[in-house]
């Protein structure tokens, strides 16, 4: 029997994914791009979503709606009762300003490196990560060209 694959874009899959997280389910999806270097990489790794059920902090990391149809997952970098901008910790400019409203879903935990034991967002290791990288904002930019450089399986080794 032959498996039949539909492929879809971020603007047609990632409603679908808000929808189920937003009904209760936990939701996991790979990731893409390089935005969240370097604990996250293309290809490699999964989010797991669930509904944001708590107020939002600095430090979140969540789906958000940037524009109709354009999402992203990153860092919670600033916030206000209104407002909230974003930052990939591979990036060195934050997104664009957006609405609380546009924050869709929250990251409960990733998969990483292949292995099937989440590494829970409010876990010991990732919020020393967490603390960590966004201290060391200024330095980014030199630390993400060294990490570019590395092949994977240092990488893989390192973080």
């Amino acid at each position: 029997m032959e498996e039949s694959v539909k492929y879809l874009n971020n603007a047609e899959f990632l409603p679908e994914v808000i929808a189920l997280a937003n009904e209760g389910h936990d939701v996991t999806i790979p990731l893409r791009g390089f935005s969240m270097r370097p604990f996250l990489e293309d290809g490699r790794d999964l989010a797991i979503l669930t509904k944001i059920d708590r107020p939002l902090k600095v430090g979140d990391i969540v789906l958000a709606e940037l524009a109709p149809g354009h999402y992203a997952l990153h860092r919670i970098f600033r916030l206000n009762k209104t407002h909230v901008q974003m930052l990939g910790d591979g990036n060195l400019r934050p997104d664009p300003v957006i609405r609380h409203e546009d924050v869709k879903v929250i990251v409960k935990a990733f998969l990483r490196k292949g292995s099937k034991t989440p590494d829970y967002v409010d876990g010991k290791k990732f919020q020393r990560y967490s603390k960590f990288w966004m201290k060391v904002r200024p330095a980014r930019r030199w630390f993400l060209a060294v990490w570019r450089r590395l092949p994977m399986g240092v990488r893989n080794k390192i973080i």
